[in-house]
């Protein structure tokens, strides 16, 4: 029963942090089920992570497959409430707010202020994620070739994640 609290505030500290979307709670993330609750081996965070990428709906729904290796399906649940229900309500709670704070004098800047604290939370969380995925030359080259690929092209992302997983594949059996 103590891990199912300790997966409920973790995850819902989690998703007080994702300003700018899950990559910003990424880490902190790392932080909490690597390092501090050794829940899971950062290798397989990154896997998890990876997985989310791929699968349809939110890519933060990785967090159910930390929650099922801690706990099973109840750690699974408890993470996915966890992280989506505090954030749900904040965000409706806000919005209501917001619509009425349409010409306060300082909304403009609160917005410009989350704007640059997004940005800064998601380039951390891309820092942490590199540092853990890029061990190898041929995986540092893939990333270049992905990034200029998508900064440089207008071609659908799901080409290079799914060229980029077989060519992980292929060098992982060679």
């Amino acid at each position: 029963m103590k891990q199912l609290g300790d997966i409920a505030g973790v995850f819902a500290y989690l998703s007080l942090l994702t300003v700018g979307g899950g990559m910003a709670a990424f880490p902190e993330l790392k932080t909490l089920t690597v390092d501090t609750y050794h829940w899971v081996t950062f290798p397989e965070m990154l896997h998890f992570y990876s997985l989310g990428q791929l699968a349809p709906g939110p890519n933060m729904m990785m967090v159910a497959s930390i929650g099922a290796v801690v706990a099973g399906i109840p750690g699974a649940l408890v993470a996915l409430i966890a992280f989506f229900l505090p954030t749900g309500i904040l965000t409706f709670v806000i919005g209501r707010v917001w619509t009425h704070l349409a010409t306060w004098r300082w909304r403009p800047a609160i917005q410009a202020g989350l704007g640059s604290v997004s940005v800064g939370l998601v380039l951390a969380g891309a820092i942490i994620m590199g540092r853990g995925a890029l061990t190898t030359v041929l995986y540092a080259a893939l990333a270049i070739v992905v990034f200029l690929l998508l900064w440089k092209t207008k071609i659908n992302p799901a080409y290079p994640i799914v060229a980029s997983g077989v060519i992980g594949l292929v060098a992982h059996y060679l």
